[in-house]
């Protein structure tokens, strides 16, 4: 049997994060092997972040279009879906050509193999019955696909998932959307500001569940005044599919009809599909269970998705950083050295926006994860629109700053940002969080007039 052929590190997955750290492996002179059985660069830049904030981008003119009337002015707004499908193809996604990404992979040094690849033992990487040897490591960064639910009749309808949403050249006249996180609200408010007739399902009491009930209450009031129709705390029974479209059996008796259906349930990773028992690895768990360096076992790292700390680009790119430090630190065969040089993942201030209109970020807990935790919090909040900016603005204004801080400790631990520059006022917040910097400083700084982000000290001076 020919002995496999070798490389310094084996990368599974060349998404966000295995491109990452297989590129700047490469760059460091290691021998890199980057395999990937889709496109280079994964969700993101072909139907994730990139091609769906142009879309949100699109949306979001046409509404502040709409607000001159307001404001001062009058505006005639015809919407036109045919320029954003055409951005997206021109300078998003490159008619979803993968060429340039792997260029600049191969470019850095990297050898670039098409395929699915298996893990068949340790340091032992299979693709299509040829096999490759790691070195020194493997870096598993496969990402996660759609979560098709079981339910009745789907599986053998022409549902979409976010792919054909970001892929449509063409709207529909009317769509169902099937959940009610970020990413079915995003593309739910824009098809409904590009005129298409919206419902969005979801079966939890609340829009974005996992977030402050506030910003549940405001996205919900945000797409109703778009049109968009919601129903919450609803499970979908059975879906039919015919000529006419799309039936939706709600609990009960009710029912939601339209001509296309939006898949938006969450997503999981394909573990199944990895080999991992070659490596004594369970293929049941729900995602890669990693240490704080992202090893998964001895001489394998998990980056991105995979790991279940959150389907976000910088996430991916944070986690890249730490394995490439790690691989070229010596892995774990210095430890007393890597335990000097290695950052450790660190989740704590993680930030999230959904990029809904109004915008709506977080970082750090909710107040309801900081009291499930046992810890004594306080809460300290504001609205937008009593803030000189959100007065000024006067429409399109909705919003607010919540905090979250350790009674004990004297620090923030959470927050949330939501309102017209939700993601960006954000970032104060995230270093708060992060580089724990206590409340009394903060109150002392000096928020400029009239922002967004003077706001923060408002709701610092409500904290009880």
């Amino acid at each position: 049997m020919t002995e496999p052929e070798q490389f310094d590190v084996i990368v599974m997955g060349l998404g966000v994060g295995g491109e990452e750290a297989a590129g700047r492996l490469a760059q460091a002179g290691l021998s890199v092997l980057g395999i990937e059985r889709r496109l280079v660069g994964g969700e993101c830049p072909y139907w994730g972040c990139i091609p769906s904030k142009m879309m949100i981008r699109a949306g979001n003119a046409l509404a502040e279009a709409n607000r001159v009337g307001v404001l001062g002015g009058r505006a005639e707004v015809v919407s036109d879906w045919a320029p954003v499908a055409a951005r997206i193809r021109d300078e998003a996604t490159t008619n979803w050509d993968d060429r340039r990404a792997a260029d600049r992979f191969t470019g850095k040094g990297g050898r670039l193999v098409r395929g699915s690849a298996e893990l068949v033992g340790p340091g032992l990487v299979e693709v299509d019955g040829i096999r490759y040897r790691a070195r020194r490591g493997i870096v598993i960064g496969t990402g996660t696909t759609p979560v098709i639910p079981p339910v009745e009749g789907l599986a053998a309808t022409p549902y979409w998932t976010n792919h054909e949403a970001i892929e449509a050249a063409e709207l529909p006249r009317s769509i169902a959307v099937l959940g009610g996180g970020a990413i079915g609200l995003e593309l739910a408010q824009v098809f409904a500001r590009f005129g298409v007739r919206v419902h969005v399902v979801e079966r939890s009491d609340r829009l974005l569940a996992m977030e402050e009930p506030e910003s549940s209450e405001l996205a919900t009031a945000a797409l109703r005044a778009d049109g968009v129709e919601i129903h919450t705390g609803m499970r979908t029974e059975r879906v039919d599919h015919g000529a006419d479209g799309f039936t939706l059996h709600l609990t009960g008796d009710g029912t939601v009809r339209a001509d296309r259906l939006l898949v938006a349930s969450g997503r999981r990773a394909r573990l199944d599909e990895l080999g991992l028992p070659s490596v004594g690895l369970d293929p049941e768990q729900r995602y890669l269970d990693t240490d704080d360096r992202m090893r998964v076992a001895d001489g394998i790292w998990a980056v991105g998705d995979v790991t279940g700390h959150g389907a976000f680009t910088h996430m991916a790119m944070y986690q890249a950083g730490i394995v490439i430090q790690d691989i070229l630190s010596g892995g774990g065969s210095a430890p007393e050295v890597a335990d000097r040089a290695v950052p450790r993942a660190d989740y704590r201030a993680l930030p999230r926006v959904t990029f809904t209109d109004p915008e709506i970020g977080a970082v750090g807990l909710t107040e309801r994860q900081a009291r499930d935790a046992g810890l004594r919090i306080r809460v300290g909040q504001t609205r937008l629109p009593d803030s000189s900016r959100g007065w000024i603005h006067k429409v399109g204004n909705e919003g607010f700053i919540k905090l979250i801080a350790d009674a004990e400790r004297g620090v923030l631990i959470g927050a949330t940002s939501a309102g017209p520059s939700g993601g960006e006022v954000l970032g104060a917040l995230a270093v708060a969080v992060h580089a724990a910097v206590p409340v009394s400083q903060l109150r002392q700084m000096i928020w400029a007039y009239p922002t967004f982000h003077r706001a923060i000290g408002d709701a610092l001076n409500n904290l009880k």
